[in-house]
């Protein structure tokens, strides 16, 4: 992958060249480190492909450790212990990698990647025991088939979907506020609603978050081909686990 212009930034790992311009990149191109490169279609699909491979190893690092929760009683008693201990870690870590990543080299944000999906799979692990496996398997049979479907939708399309995700976002807000109310009110209809909500808009998170991964969004943001890598990874493995957990909730079956 080669970037074109005059000035090299070993950070990236790639060659970058090319005069600083002022104002916004002209069209076609992405800024990093206050230099405009272009952006050509190979190089978009390089980004994605970086993004998309971390996130599948950290979705089967994650598969794994929820694996070896089901059948080891004492890491199932340990997930339930301390669920909340783990949510908060978890949490934490997600701001550390997002909040931090300027300042983080990629390789660290990389590891606390690791690390966060094989804290959840703790979470998950414990999750999962409470559904039949024929319920688990629906919801991530579905879960990936939504996700596959968003995903392609935001890398083909030629609308931006910046005002989509800006909604999206807004929503995840209102979310999370619904779900803290309803932990209080444990109504059975708010619950189903906040499952539906819950689908639609990490649907839409997907979608949104392939395109600027596509578009070299990300890049420009973090500076760093790798860095955005590891956020645009981190990223879309959360639209993908919680629109599974949200199906289950949504259509699973307790044992």
């Amino acid at each position: 992958m080669t970037f074109q212009g005059n000035q090299g930034d070993p950070s990236l790992g790639q060659s970058v060249t090319g005069q600083p311009v002022a104002g916004q990149p002209a069209s076609g191109t992405i800024r990093i480190n206050g230099v405009d490169v272009r952006a050509d279609a190979e190089t978009n699909s390089t980004f994605l492909t970086h993004a998309f491979f971390w996130m599948f190893a950290g979705l089967l690092l994650t598969a794994a450790v929820a694996a070896l929760v089901q059948f080891n009683q004492a890491l199932l008693a340990f997930a339930a212990d301390y669920f909340i201990v783990l949510f908060i870690a978890q949490l934490a870590l997600v701001v550390v990698i997002s909040g931090a990543i300027s300042k983080l080299s990629a390789t660290a944000a990389l590891g606390l990647f690791f690390v966060y999906a094989a804290s959840l799979g703790l979470t998950i692990g414990l999750i999962v025991s409470l559904y039949t496996a024929t319920s688990v398997a629906t919801a991530f049979l579905s879960a990936s088939g939504m996700f596959g479907g968003a995903a392609l939708y935001g890398y083909v399309t030629k609308r931006s979907l910046a005002g989509v995700g800006g909604f999206a976002a807004m929503g995840l807000f209102g979310l999370i506020i619904a779900m803290i109310v309803n932990v209080f009110l444990g109504s059975g209809p708010l619950g189903f609603v906040i499952s539906i909500a819950g689908v639609v808009i990490f649907t839409m998170l997907t979608a949104w978050d392939v395109q600027r991964i596509s578009k070299g969004g990300l890049v420009a943001a973090t500076g760093s081909v790798e860095k955005a890598a590891v956020i645009g990874a981190l990223r879309l493995y959360l639209d993908f686990i919680n629109l599974f957990l949200f199906l289950l909730r949504l259509t699973g079956g307790r044992r």
